[in-house]
């Protein structure tokens, strides 16, 4: 599973990460995190709203910090 953060490398990017990569721990998952920066990839994306969550290419997460309770529903879900 590739999960990716996109976002500036900001507070709310990094928890994010911390509260992803926490929840799909929990859940036994297989995964890559790939930290997306670049303000022209984001774009690209279809992101609009900062920090997001993508998994596998599809994006989940946009513009919020879920807890990794939350999130463990998004991913197991």
């Amino acid at each position: 599973m590739k999960l990716t953060i996109y976002g500036s490398g900001c507070a709310k990017c990094q928890q994010l990460t911390l509260n992803t990569e926490a929840a799909a721990r929990r859940l036994g998952l297989a995964f890559a995190v790939e930290k997306v920066t670049d303000v022209n990839a984001i774009i690209d994306a279809g992101v609009l709203r900062t920090p997001a969550l993508a998994v596998d290419e599809e994006i989940l997460v946009e513009g919020k910090v879920p807890s990794s309770s939350e999130l463990e529903a998004l991913l197991g879900g």
